[in-house]
């Protein structure tokens, strides 16, 4: 069990950038810091450590580089480095001044257990302003030596064409670039990561200057983006000469554009910043991504023959979590000002995908059954604003109300106190008698004795309901407004056909449950959300979820079905769906990454939710509801999506259109997936 909850054993890797403190041409001194801080570092399971440029020298040595006795110095305390480190278990990423064929570079150097494994020289040297790296160094610039012999090891690969491969971790390849090269319009890392780099680290010196770390994060962001990799980043910090420049010692780490780590600037004291890189992300996303190949394929004949250095190093065993925090509800922004945005992106999306199919259809009215629930409300918040945008009184969005079986007092008040708060036609069609004269016209037993409460039972109200929408929509010249969730759809939770699964045009197609929950919530707060219509969100919000198709003991208490109890919890089955559909991983990593942010009700976020409603599960249960999501996402439900009606996409987490994000055959098997799930621990 320990070594399932290892993060090792999910395609999570640890990595540290330094920010060491040095001393200008003292390269005793350097080493020193260095190796305090590698070892901290190994302390913590991190498989990878990288330091800034030149910093077992110190960047700002200007023309001392040029001194024998500073480049003796600095290759006699790496040797040292090197005996002190052989006993570690970690990629060191260091930067030394290296001469070769009588030139000297600026490098960086590999080093594993005591080897160097290359040596990287910086490609493009900044020359103007304040730099002038061109006085002391050579570029990286043909010819250049294959090997040469350094620090007491002979036969060290030598050039800008060196990935570093670790065999016992998947997907963990290494390249490596200094500072400038990331200022350049074509960085050296985005031909290795068209090679095959999925880590990029880059050992900077970087003067600090105003508004320059707005600027480092912006290229370290968007560089990770464009390569689909990881990218680490560490600048020169205290003690580097201030003759003239200062240094502010910032360190990031991005994963595909997102910022997972940042240091504090302008420290005095040397600091360690670890994260969790995740490899099979990186990876998942060039596989779905073929313009990243064909990008490859474009400029094959550009790419240099990189070499690729294979080293092997002895993994954590035991219990080891991440320290990064996993989103408890991916689909949502955990930062109240990105959700507010994400909100009203999403809104609109909706409510412009809702303009653009009534302008095309000539429809003259929305038609449109409201529950008192969350995905109807929702639903006809879009079609009130649409309809604002199109300049049609709101009379012409049809509202009914459908009384089954079990339909509560509560949600039935619900459903007229938004309908007359939003201003719009309302009327009730009390579906019970039709649905009666369907029961009894199939022979179907109309008591529960006879176990009445089935299937059949619950889907003739919920047909019921929607033949009737589509008849009045003809009646009307109208468009049926659908409001499944797409969380409903994953699951299959809804009523194939003539049924909740089917409308003219469905506004919720693309958003998720737990979404829908915060745009309410997001609405309910705005200024021109007025004093009647907010508090019935608010109440609607705090409604129990269910179908309302059997009936309880009490009917005006709340009805029988709790759809939590049958589907699992909306917030861990969103949480499945999202890591799912949008980056495939197996079902033994979703259940990791929910126990992470699951299993502590301390830890993770829980947006706008009072105290007494934070939950937390364990793994069995994780394990559980993951089970029911596999069956009922991979063999039971496809055949509702592949025929869905149209809807907009609106959140990067994917749509489930067969037109869309998703594609796949309505009668494929679950079994690997609950294969995957005999891995997942189960006490």
């Amino acid at each position: 069990m320990d070594d399932y909850f290892n993060l090792y054993r999910h395609g999570f890797i640890r990595v540290a950038v330094a920010m060491p403190a040095v001393k200008v041409a003292d390269p005793c001194y350097n080493v020193t810091r260095t190796l305090e801080l590698v070892r901290q570092a190994a302390d913590r399971k991190a498989v990878l450590v990288l330091f800034p440029e030149l910093g077992l020298s110190a960047y700002s040595n200007d023309d001392l580089f040029h001194q024998q006795a500073l480049l003796e110095e600095t290759e006699a305390e790496l040797a040292r480095l090197l005996r002190e480190t052989a006993a570690l278990d970690i990629l060191l990423v260091a930067g030394a001044p290296v001469q070769a064929n009588q030139a000297l570079y600026n490098c960086a150097l590999v080093l594993h257990r005591g080897r160097i494994l290359g040596i990287v020289p910086k490609t493009y040297l900044p020359n103007y302003r304040e730099f002038y790296e061109g006085r002391q160094f050579r570029g990286a610039k043909p010819p250049l030596p294959a090997t040469l012999d350094f620090a007491g090891q002979q036969g060290v690969p030598f050039g800008t064409d060196l990935l570093f491969r670790v065999a016992s971790v998947p997907h963990f390849t290494l390249a490596l670039e200094i500072c400038e090269d990331l200022w350049v319009p074509v960085p050296p890392s985005s031909f290795a990561a068209l090679a095959g780099a999925t880590v990029i680290a880059n050992l900077s010196a970087s003067n600090a200057t105003v508004g320059k770390a707005d600027y480092r994060r912006t290229l370290a962001a968007t560089q990770s983006a464009r390569c689909l990799a990881a990218y680490l980043y560490s600048a020169a910090g205290p003690g580097e000469s201030t003759t003239d420049l200062a240094w502010d010692g910032h360190a990031l780490i991005y994963e595909n554009g997102q910022l997972l780590a940042e240091s504090g600037r302008f420290n005095l004291q040397p600091s360690l910043l670890c994260a969790e890189i995740d490899l099979d992300r990186l990876v998942q996303e060039r596989l779905r991504q073929n313009s990243f190949t064909e990008n490859a394929s474009a400029l094959l004949k550009f790419l240099p023959p990189y070499r690729t250095i294979d080293c092997d190093i002895h993994l954590p065993t035991g219990r080891l979590l991440p320290e990064r925090e996993f989103p408890r509800f991916p689909y949502v922004p955990s930062d109240a000002r990105n959700r507010d945005k994400r909100c009203y992106e999403a809104f609109n999306i909706q409510v412009h995908g809702l303009v653009k199919r009534l302008e095309t259809s000539g429809a003259q009215h929305i038609i449109i059954g409201v529950s008192g629930g969350l995905d109807s409300a929702q639903a006809l918040m879009v079609a009130v604003r649409a309809c604002s945008l199109l300049s049609w009184p709101r009379s012409r969005i049809l509202a009914y109300t459908m009384p089954g079986f079990a339909t509560s007092s509560r949600t039935r008040e619900n459903a007229w106190r938004l309908i007359r708060a939003l201003g719009v036609r309302g009327d009730e069609l009390d579906i019970r008698e039709s649905c009666r004269r369907m029961l009894e016209s199939i022979g179907h037993p109309l008591t529960c004795a006879a176990g009445a409460y089935d299937v059949t039972y619950e889907n003739v109200q919920a047909g019921e309901r929607t033949s009737h929408l589509f008849r009045l929509a003809n009646l009307h010249n109208g468009l049926v407004l659908g409001t499944g969730d797409l969380s409903e759809l994953a699951l299959g939770w809804c009523t194939y056909g003539v049924g909740d699964h089917m409308s003219h045009y469905n506004v919720n197609a693309g958003v998720p449950k737990t979404l829908i929950q915060h745009l309410l919530r997001w609405q309910a707060g705005l200024e021109p959300v007025d004093k009647e219509t907010s508090p019935v969100l608010l109440d609607i919000l705090d409604t129990e979820i269910s179908p309302e198709l059997i009936p309880g003991d009490n009917e005006k208490e709340q009805p029988a079905q709790r759809t939590e109890e049958i589907i699992g919890p909306y917030e861990l089955q969103d949480f499945n769906i999202y890591f799912t559909t949008r980056f495939g991983y197996r079902p033994a990593k979703i259940a990791f990454m929910a126990y992470c942010a699951w299993h502590d009700k301390a830890r993770g976020f829980w947006p706008d939710i009072p105290d007494g409603k934070r939950h937390q599960y364990t793994i069995s249960e994780i394990r559980h509801w993951l089970q029911v999501f596999v069956r009922r996402f991979f063999s039971q439900s496809q055949f509702k999506r592949s025929v869905m009606p149209n809807g907009p996409k609106v959140g990067s987490g994917g749509s489930l259109s067969p037109r869309g994000d998703w594609r796949a055959p309505s009668d494929s098997e679950a079994t690997p997936w609950l294969a995957g799930l005999e891995q997942i621990p189960n006490e």
